[in-house]
């Protein structure tokens, strides 16, 4: 399969369901497409904001700042449906961060016509 009709995040290849988009064969969970973007944009808001406080801290070298910035990004992540339990509800597995060629999807992955995906 090469790039034609195949959906991209950024330069990154997306399932053929959504779930997942692939970085460096990883499946990386997307964003619950059903968050309108009332909701959606703070979100992606205060997740930029958490991952920029934990650049900061890190240059002051405080802990606990920068664990109370990862807890930010983990809880817009969680909100988004990146993390947390899945947004489907047909019943499949969370396949979050696992090989693509190791899932469902080593098909479709190795079909792409893609590099670094």
């Amino acid at each position: 399969m090469t790039a034609e009709g195949q959906r991209f995040v950024g330069q990154h290849p997306v399932t053929p369901d959504g779930r997942y988009f692939v970085v460096r064969g990883h499946l990386w969970r997307m964003a619950n497409p059903t968050l309108d973007a009332a909701r959606l944009h703070p979100l992606v808001t205060a997740l930029m904001g958490a991952r920029r406080a934990i650049t900061g801290v890190r240059r002051k070298n405080d802990g606990t700042a920068e664990t109370a910035a990862r807890q930010k990004v983990d809880a817009a992540k969680v909100a988004l449906g990146e993390r947390g339990p899945p947004w489907w509800t047909d019943g499949s597995p969370d396949l979050n961060r696992h090989l693509a060629h190791n899932t469902l999807y080593a098909d479709w992955f190795a079909a792409l016509d893609v590099k670094d995906s």
